[in-house]
């Protein structure tokens, strides 16, 4: 209510329906001729002034908020916008009739390949021609972007009245045109190689311009769009049309890779560009699973994504808005929803326990106890919530919502056996699992009797979960029927630190042997992952990452949603092996809550060397090792007032602050001594 604002309708937008992108903003048709062309520069007469409502306040304010708009400062820097120079024309077609303007029912034929113009859009593209279509004419051209990018289209025109111009964007080209007629929403639709375009089907979503003949106008769009191909459909009419500039703007949160990784194994270091650029591509405003489809922050995912972030940069904003998001979000019974913000309410009561974990996590990572204390009313919620659920032979029945754990084949929507109705070993095992990790918080805020109140619940439950052991498999099954078993319900058992040595010894050996477990989906293996490093089976790790080597050689530029085929190209989830390539293989982490200390465990498998700089809130922590046999050398160096602890072959050595060398060699017997999740 206080600046002299002045007020205009945007008349011309046409709002469509995105699907298959059922989760991100909506699509636009812009007719030009309805458009208020310069308005950004105060053009037209019919000017007004604004209603004038509440004026905001602060959320800092001492009074009431009923009616008023509460304001909060920015916590995020401005999003990063550059251009996107990669940009290949790799098709170019004419098309004859109205019909053939339904692409999704052509597939792309380089025999028809209009190889005199490919040159010419490739000029506009690379910013040094214009192109000029003549009247009735319909052109498709096919633009690889060799990369997967989040950006902002901008087409400049001149006349063509009548015209229409069609930006379609998509992940991949497809096998069939069946990727249309599902929306995209079937994980069964082959994509094959990411650089071939031949013979495939385009199926994408995106807008169309609609120009007015006007000269030079600029059509933008209001949200960024997502993918690595897109597809431009012009038609003309009566009028030519000069395209006079065709360009995208690259957006995303500032996410740089302030870490460096190499090693023995080069397909290691093939996949860092991958990683990354995953990683890049689903952090926003908010984390996202996936830029193409949904756009949305899961708490299960994030966690994941939130990890990655920690070991790669020093810049944990991201991290600290998405865990008050999540804690802003509860539901009244205590539950974080599912996904946040959103305007729909979606409850998992997995991903509430995971938002803990995240919690948990930032407390080990970052020095921040104030902000680690203010999360606890809302972890202490969501433990509440979860016991109320608790039966009367103290076993945790299902959780209202959708009880998801992971994309397991055979598993209805991602639930495992029992549960929708009955009693799941895998929800109850993770159950105990953050109750483990909310006794750890608890002491490091200084609540030492809520902690031992945790512990005892989660011993109790872990007691009772002796319902699901069969003794003869050497496994939990998923149900009270011992019918069913995963790789879920041993990983969170292991995690889970309630086990007597024997007992995980065998679970372990079931773990790696029994082929016949539910496996675990690209999502789940980062807990297959903690489970192994517990193990000590590095080797086992190395063999489960196959589902990443493989994706350079398949076209891919970022890390899929599960293993082929896959409806997402695009999944923050899949980029969490960059977080074990520094936490697992080169063993660095916290020692201690806000990383006051540092544990370094490497496991290398068969690597023969690897080294690495991680970021340290206090400086970099750098490692560099030389494996042969059982000797491991190196050097290790700590930021200054940091000190730890290496753990290697049964020895324990006490790390300075600084830099300093070590030459050990593996004892007979070897177990690790800081096995704790």
């Amino acid at each position: 209510g206080i600046a002299a604002w002045e007020v205009r309708p945007i008349t011309g937008y046409t709002f469509v329906d995105p699907l298959p992108a059922w989760g991100s903003g909506a699509n636009l048709i812009i007719n030009g001729e309805q458009y208020p062309w310069d308005i950004e520069f105060g053009a037209g007469d019919d000017w007004q002034k604004p209603n004038v409502h509440d004026r905001g306040i602060s959320v800092l304010s001492d009074w009431g908020f009923d009616r008023l708009r509460v304001l909060s400062p920015a916590v995020l820097p401005p999003m990063l916008r550059q251009p996107v120079a990669m940009a290949k024309v790799r098709f170019v077609e004419n098309l004859e009739d109205a019909q053939s303007l339904i692409t999704y029912e052509r597939p792309v034929d380089l025999k028809l390949q209009l190889a005199q113009e490919v040159e010419d859009w490739q000029a506009v593209l690379d910013g040094v021609r214009t192109i000029i279509i003549m009247p009735h004419t319909l052109r498709r051209v096919i633009i690889d972007l060799d990369n997967y990018y989040c950006a902002y289209p901008e087409v400049v025109t001149t006349g063509g009245q009548g015209s229409t111009i069609r930006l379609n964007w998509a992940e991949s080209l497809y096998e069939s045109q069946d990727a249309h007629l599902t929306n995209g929403h079937s994980f069964k639709l082959e994509k094959g190689n990411r650089n071939a375009i031949d013979r495939k089907y385009f199926s994408g979503t995106g807008d169309t311009f609609l120009p007015d003949g006007g000269e030079k106008h600029l059509f933008d769009t209001l949200w960024w769009q997502a993918g690595r191909y897109i597809e431009l459909v012009v038609q003309t009419q009566s009028q030519s049309l000069t395209i006079e500039r065709l360009s995208l703007s690259e957006t995303r949160y500032p996410l740089t890779m302030e870490s460096e990784f190499s090693s023995s194994d080069e397909r290691l270091e093939r996949l860092l560009p991958l990683l990354v650029r995953g990683l890049q591509m689903c952090a926003h405003e908010t984390y996202l699973d996936c830029p193409y489809y949904e756009q949305l922050m899961y708490s299960g995912d994030t966690r994941l994504q939130v990890l990655t972030t920690y070991v790669i940069t020093k810049d944990d904003r991201l991290p600290r808005k998405a865990i008050q998001m999540f804690d802003y979000s509860r539901h009244w019974f205590g539950l974080t929803q599912s996904r946040y913000p959103n305007r729909g309410v979606q409850l998992i009561g997995s991903f509430s326990l995971w938002w803990i974990g995240m919690v948990y996590d930032y407390a080990l990572w970052r020095d921040d106890p104030i902000f680690v204390k203010r999360c606890m009313a809302g972890v202490r919620a969501t433990v509440e919530a979860y016991l109320q659920f608790v039966n009367e032979d103290g076993l945790v029945t299902p959780i209202p919502g959708w009880n998801f754990m992971d994309w397991v084949t055979g598993w209805e929507a991602g639930m495992p056996p029992d549960a929708k109705q009955g009693v799941s070993a895998v929800i109850n095992w993770q159950f105990v699992l953050l109750l483990t990790l909310v006794a750890k918080l608890e002491d490091v805020v200084g609540m030492p009797s809520l902690a031992q109140l945790r512990r005892e619940q989660a011993s109790q439950l872990a007691k009772k979960l002796e319902r699901f052991w069969s003794e003869e498999k050497g496994l939990y099954a998923d149900d009270f029927a011992l019918t069913h078993y995963s790789e879920h319900a041993q990983i969170l058992a292991i995690l889970s630190e309630q086990l007597p040595p024997q007992r995980q010894a065998r679970l372990s050996s079931g773990l790696l042997t029994n082929t016949s477990l539910s496996r675990a989906s690209i999502y789940f293996h980062h807990y297959l992952f903690e489970a192994y490093r517990i193990m000590g089976e590095i080797n086992a790790l190395f063999e489960r990452l196959s589902v990443w080597f493989d994706l350079p050689e398949k076209g891919l530029r970022t890390p899929v949603e599960v293993q082929d085929p896959t409806r997402s190209d695009c999944h923050g989830w899949g980029s969490h092996p960059l977080y074990h390539y520094f936490a697992t293989l080169l063993g660095i982490r916290p020692g201690g809550a806000g990383f006051s200390s540092v544990t370094i465990h490497p496991q290398l498998g068969n690597l023969s060397h690897a080294k690495g700089t991680m970021p340290h809130p206090k400086g970099e922590i750098q490692v560099e090792y030389q494996q042969q046999g059982d000797k491991l050398t190196g050097q290790i160096t700590l930021p200054a007032g940091i000190t730890g602890t290496l753990h290697y072959g049964g020895h324990k050595l006490t790390l300075m602050s600084g830099a300093q060398t070590f030459d050990l060699r593996r004892t007979p017997e070897t177990e690790i001594t800081e096995s704790g999740y």
